[in-house]
């Protein structure tokens, strides 16, 4: 990150720490693991005895891969990376899941959070202008606990929380003044489409709340320099066949959360892992129905959007 925009922007969780809240959070989470309802899901497993509940892991912490990530929006990659952490499995199931080794299948490497802490100093050190936690949800003790140790090392780079959306408000709640950058994903506006392509019964419902307790805590994207320093931004990825329901998704940010946020309407889907099984989900989106989910963005005041490099 530049010494200029570090100068100027503190991450919250700095001072959390100084005023001994962080490592208070970090007790209150890791209890939470004897009883785990960390995700909508609510297991109610002991992961902390080696339970496993939908996200399928204990306490162990799987990692996939640490390095700079240029593929990220633009104002989280800047010149030098977005510093991404991929966490093995996740909390949903979709059936078309790029990642689908590592969500599904857990491919990675078990890790201690000592190790995850010298993961995010390794990214500041190299110059990533972020820590960049992809797939978080179901780790999220361990990863506050490794924060804990890596700021008392010198970590002062903006937190990103890059998620599937399908999050608990009470553990969001827990990650107040720690996440500087929210990165959901939107997927779908219907239950039934939740449940259908990404084995959750009540996605919209979820997805609507967390969101706007995300933007509670951060409020609209805060970009100095060209680089995002703190708050919210949506990705939503277009699917064939209205699968997603753009409409009701841009209607609903531009409504109940803000028509300034920052908002990537994505068009780089593919057939991946088991979608070719569902026949609407068995090919890439047109070049009409991304330029109608534009126009739909557009229509409900929506501004700041970031185009796929796809399109």
């Amino acid at each position: 990150m530049h010494r200029a925009i570090v100068e100027r922007y503190e991450p919250g969780y700095i001072e959390l720490n100084r005023k001994g809240i962080l490592k208070e959070r970090v007790e209150i989470l890791k209890q939470i693991l004897n009883d785990c309802t960390l995700c909508p899901r609510n297991c109610h497993v002991n992961r902390n005895a080696g339970k496993k509940g939908k996200c399928r892991v204990g306490s162990e912490i799987i990692i996939s891969g640490v390095h700079p990530h240029f593929g990220e929006e633009s104002c989280l990659v800047g010149t030098h990376g977005s510093g991404t952490i991929f966490f093995a499995s996740c909390n949903m199931n979709c059936i078309y899941c790029q990642n689908f080794e590592i969500s599904r299948f857990k491919q990675g490497e078990v890790v201690s959070v000592y190790t995850l802490a010298e993961s995010m100093l390794y990214l500041q050190k190299i110059g990533c202008h972020n820590i960049n936690l992809v797939t978080p949800t179901h780790y999220v003790p361990q990863i506050v606990e490794a924060i804990l140790i890596a700021v008392n090392k010198g970590l002062k780079i903006p937190i990103v929380y890059n998620c599937g959306g399908y999050e608990s408000v009470e553990t969001l709640k827990l990650l107040e003044g720690i996440v500087d950058i929210y990165m959901p994903d939107i997927k779908y506006s219907d239950n039934r489409h939740g449940l259908r392509y990404s084995g959750v019964p009540d996605y919209w419902d979820v997805v609507r709340l967390a969101v706007k307790e995300m933007w509670r805590q951060v409020g609209d994207l805060e970009i100095i320099d060209g680089i995002a320093v703190r708050g919210l931004l949506v990705r939503h990825l277009v699917l064939p066949n209205n699968i997603a329901g753009s409409e009701k998704v841009f209607e609903f940010i531009a409504n109940e959360v803000s028509k300034d946020t920052y908002v990537n309407i994505m068009a780089q889907y593919r057939p991946y892992f088991n979608a070719f099984l569902k026949p609407e989900l068995a090919r890439r989106i047109t070049i009409q129905e991304y330029k109608e989910a534009l126009r739909i963005a557009q229509k409900f005041g929506l501004k700041r959007i970031e185009l796929s490099p796809w399109y």
